[in-house]
């Protein structure tokens, strides 16, 4: 392949963007394209659920457009394009408005919402927040609204509760796990986020999920398993999210949680790259930031030249739920045990492994304080 044929990246989100600016750190000349199915928006996502916090409308989130993305970086954005198949044998890209040949391609397509089909579960009034467009459209239909239920206590649907309590509206969580953030962190340290919430206003249904939604005059009523109904002007659903693994799996990728890549993160292919929320890095699925910045920057350092594995040490999540904060640095293994110190919304979780050694955390309240400390205590992935 000429010289000329660019590197393509998929997906302008943050973690195309933050590759594309890595790069060119390392590297002026070579031919970059970036191709998106969006209008090429820079914005950082998780800014999304601070919005109303904030007072910002999606157009305030918007960092840069893509024209100027494209001055800035010196490279194409091939916006509103969809790529319809790979062919990783002639590295040529079938897009819905002719092909792109590509000389390495790097696959940032991110992760979709999980929907869960239930009656009702389509109607206009049910959202998820997945980008500045999904932003965009709940803002409008929001306008003049007053109640809105949360499918989902996990991340992002605390977050967006916290948010969205702070911008006036009244709030319900329903979940049927029998804490917030349950699979994040533990329930001793979940029940500190439920009593902050709370305490804030948001109302929680928990071990409680929604079988059917119903179109009213003032809105919409959910009906509960246990055939509670509750009322409120929209539903949004925030109940996970899952890789997109369709094109490289259509491309005959090697696919399993997301799409797997080595510590280099090269797929099976040797010419094609992932990396952010739709790839598996060496068995391991980060929808985080943290984790991404670190996979641009190695990614880019491979692709100016210089192989270079990821490296990510250890990077806890911390929540944007004021009402009680949270910092978590979930063990990597479950071999082991959690020993607590409470009091109140200040939680401090510590888990150690069979020989004694400090494998991770979690703080909520006041606790987080002692995040720094705590962290340089434990490996993070590939330290060993």
């Amino acid at each position: 392949m000429a010289e000329q044929t660019p590197i393509v990246i998929i997906g302008s989100g943050l973690a195309g963007y933050s590759l594309a600016r890595e790069f060119r750190k390392l590297d002026k000349q070579s031919p970059l394209m970036l191709i998106t199915r969006d209008d090429g928006a820079s914005y950082s996502k998780p800014m999304l659920s601070t919005g109303f916090t904030k007072g910002k409308d999606a157009e305030a989130l918007m960092m840069s457009s893509a024209a100027k993305m494209a001055e800035q970086l010196t490279l194409s954005v091939r916006t509103h394009c969809e790529v319809e198949r790979i062919d990783a044998s002639s590295r040529t890209l079938f897009l819905d408005d002719g092909e792109q040949q590509y000389n390495k391609l790097i696959l940032a397509t991110g992760a979709s919402v999980n929907k869960i089909k239930f009656p009702g579960s389509d109607l206009n009034g049910v959202v998820s927040i997945n980008d500045l467009n999904d932003y965009r459209n709940f803002r409008a239909l929001a306008t003049g609204k007053k109640k809105i239920l949360i499918m989902g206590a996990g991340l992002i649907g605390c977050e967006y509760a916290n948010d969205l309590l702070i911008g006036g509206y009244e709030i319900e969580i329903i979940d049927p796990s029998p804490a917030p953030l349950n699979g994040l962190i533990p329930n001793e340290a979940g029940k500190a986020v439920l009593k902050g919430l709370s305490d804030a206003g948001v109302n929680f249904h928990l071990g409680r999920s929604i079988s059917e939604i119903q179109e009213t005059n003032s809105g919409l009523c959910a009906t509960l398993d246990n055939g509670e109904t509750l009322e409120g002007d929209l539903i949004i659903s925030a109940i996970g999210l899952r890789p997109n693994t369709r094109l490289a799996e259509t491309a005959g990728l090697a696919c399993r949680h997301g799409i797997q890549v080595d510590r280099s993160l090269q797929t099976s292919n040797p010419n094609i790259y992932a990396l952010g929320d739709g790839a598996e890095v060496d068995g391991h699925v980060m929808l985080y930031v943290l984790p991404l910045m670190a996979s641009a920057r190695a990614l880019a350092k491979t692709l100016a030249g210089e192989p270079t594995q990821v490296h990510y040490g250890v990077m806890p999540v911390a929540t944007k739920t004021p009402a009680c904060p949270v910092i978590v640095s979930p063990p990597l293994t479950n071999e082991g045990s959690w020993r607590f110190e409470s009091d109140g919304l200040n939680v401090k979780g510590l888990f150690e492994d069979e020989q004694g050694e400090l494998t991770g955390f979690v703080l909520t309240g006041d606790c987080i304080a002692e995040k720094q400390m705590l962290a340089k205590q434990i490996k993070g992935i590939h330290d060993n």
